[in-house]
């Protein structure tokens, strides 16, 4: 998940933030406010040390961060564990008038390759409680796939979905992630989230307003990232056998395996037919530009096929777009964030959003 924001002014995992969620991941565009300020840091030759912080400037690629392999060096680089290690990072940022996003295990966002000229928060907060029967507590940072299986494995249901998802909890959350008739937000109960005046708020359910791949969190515009989710599944005896066939029915029908984001475009709504079919239709699939390619076996998926740039896979997204809207009329919309080397996360070509 990406969450991104810029510091006293402007990301999809505690996962991203990003304000106006218009075009899905882990960053909107949004309006970011001052974080407040911490005492001043120490730097320690190639890295700062502050409040328990260790910043790397200049040498974290960000293709390590990304299921693309894409992308050059960010200028500022921290791995956050915990919720006070977090509200550390936000307040470094604010006190240096740094942008930042924050990510999760980067599998919806395109970095530049020019890198990040602000500074990539990594959200490794993954604790994960059992408070009671069927009621799991999961740290932002928790792989949301690993949730999924383990649920299911321990019989419970309504996570089947995501043990194909390789995201984190609070992108799942943030982009209201799903598949196979399944959604995040059918079994979300309670989500716990900082903003960017350093306070930690929660929300239940029943004040949540989900929608088809989207949140609340995608418009909220003091949201610095979400940090804790419990979830609420229900007994099933048949839960890790549906978890089972779920992911065989996707090792079979995705390039599993290849350097991908997952989907690149929503479904169309109320259009009776999927991007990947419309991309299909229209005679894409293996199309390529440079390294970037249409894998030959779903059309909503884009491969690193080896060498590609982030430019190559900007383009391709571009000339699939402009070839489905010819060919049907339909503008498909992207799921994929790109966070531009300058601050902000955004559709391939649009708005500012949110990463996993």
């Amino acid at each position: 998940m990406i969450s991104k924001t810029k510091s006293s002014t402007n990301s999809p995992s505690l996962s991203i933030t990003s304000r106006s969620r218009n075009p899905n991941h882990y960053q909107k565009s949004r309006t970011y406010l001052p974080i407040p300020p911490s005492p001043p840091s120490a730097l320690v030759s190639n890295h700062i040390k502050f409040e328990e912080l260790r910043v790397i400037r200049g040498k974290k690629l960000l293709k390590d961060l990304s299921t693309w392999g894409i992308g050059g060096p960010s200028n500022h680089f921290i791995q956050v564990f915990t919720s006070s290690q977090l509200l550390s990072a936000l307040r470094y940022c604010g006190e240096n008038t740094i942008p930042f996003i924050i990510v999760g295990k980067g599998s919806n966002c395109l970095f530049d390759d020019l890198g990040y000229d602000g500074c990539v928060i990594q959200n490794r907060i993954v604790f994960l409680e059992r408070n009671e029967p069927g009621i799991y507590r999961a740290g932002s940072g928790f792989p949301f796939n690993r949730l999924g299986v383990q649920c299911s494995n321990e019989g419970y249901t309504g996570l089947e979905f995501a043990g194909g998802i390789p995201g984190t909890v609070g992108g799942a959350v943030y982009m209201n992630a799903g598949a196979n008739g399944q959604e995040t937000a059918g079994v979300v109960q309670g989500v716990e989230f900082v903003t960017t005046e350093g306070k930690f708020q929660s929300l239940n359910r029943t004040d949540i307003e989900f929608g088809y791949r989207s949140s609340p969190f995608q418009d909220m515009k003091n949201l610095a990232a979400i940090v804790a989710v419990t979830f609420q599944l229900k007994r099933s005896a048949s839960a890790r056998t549906m978890q089972q066939q779920y992911l065989e029915r996707r090792r079979l029908s995705q390039p599993v395996g290849e350097r991908t984001a997952g989907s690149v475009f929503r479904n169309p709504p109320n259009s009776g037919v999927t991007a990947g079919e419309l991309i299909e239709r229209a005679g894409l699939k293996g199309h390529r530009v440079g390294g970037a390619m249409v894998s030959n076996i779903h059309g909503n998926f884009f491969i690193n096929s080896g060498q590609s740039t982030s430019q190559d896979m900007l383009e391709l997204i571009k000339f699939v777009k402009e070839k489905v809207y010819q060919r049907f009329g339909i503008q498909l919309k992207e799921e994929v964030l790109h966070v531009h080397p300058h601050g902000n996360a955004q559709n391939a070509e649009t708005e500012n959003n949110h990463a996993m």
